[in-house]
């Protein structure tokens, strides 16, 4: 379990240092709350009504951010052939990657979100719902998009080829977690189905993602 945690720490530290981590993240969660509600109008309560998708769709976007070069780099430097003689298996070392990640990308994301709600006139209760949603849903997002980053090393390109392969698997994740978030802001329907559908998905994609993220790696060796 030490080396698990290592690497844990490890991704967590290089997500800061290269490419600026937790900031750039924010800095682009920030501008799409900011920038949508210039095409929507000064409507406040269409904000609010629509405020949850704006931030959900912030989100996985900030999420994706540095996904490219999340095992490229490590394939590139040797790191990824240390890590595999670690005695971990490859699942274990692409979950790890993936928890590291998201604390230094998706955890500062949920941490800014009641702040941004702000922006987009959204209610205390949709505060609270918005933030829980997030907090469940961004571990998938980010698993998900592991996939899409373990796939770069086989087929070596990045850039927005990873947003490609990704966005259509996360859509799911989006649209249950913004339902929920609109059962509290909106109704009439209950928080309760969606918000345990979203659980779900994100358990899913903690088992797939791995699985999946180990067997793209290991074609890449082929």
């Amino acid at each position: 379990m030490s080396a698990f945690f290592a690497i844990v720490a490890q991704t967590v530290t290089l997500s800061f240092r290269i490419g600026g981590g937790a900031l750039v993240g924010l800095i682009f969660f920030l501008s799409v709350v900011i920038v949508v509600p210039f095409g929507v109008g000064p409507d406040l309560n269409l904000l609010s009504r629509i405020g949850p998708a704006i931030l959900w769709i912030g989100a996985l976007l900030a999420t994706l951010l540095g996904l490219d070069r999340l095992f490229q780099d490590d394939r590139d430097d040797g790191t990824l052939d240390q890590l595999r003689l670690s005695g971990l298996p490859l699942e274990a070392i692409v979950l790890a990657k993936a928890i590291g990640h998201w604390i230094a990308t998706g955890l500062p994301l949920v941490v800014a979100a009641p702040v941004f709600s702000l922006f987009l006139n959204i209610d205390p209760a949709g505060i609270g719902a918005v933030t829980l949603t997030l907090l469940i849903g961004t571990p998938g997002l980010t698993l998900i998009g592991t996939i899409g980053g373990a796939l770069m090393v086989a087929l070596r390109r990045g850039g927005m080829l990873v947003a490609v392969l990704v966005l259509p698997f996360t859509i799911p994740i989006l649209i249950f977690g913004v339902s929920a978030d609109n059962a509290v802001i909106v109704g009439p329907q209950p928080f309760t189905p969606p918000f345990l559908i979203l659980c779900a998905l994100t358990l899913f994609s903690f088992v797939i993602g791995p699985v999946a993220g180990a067997a793209a790696i290991r074609a890449s060796d082929d």
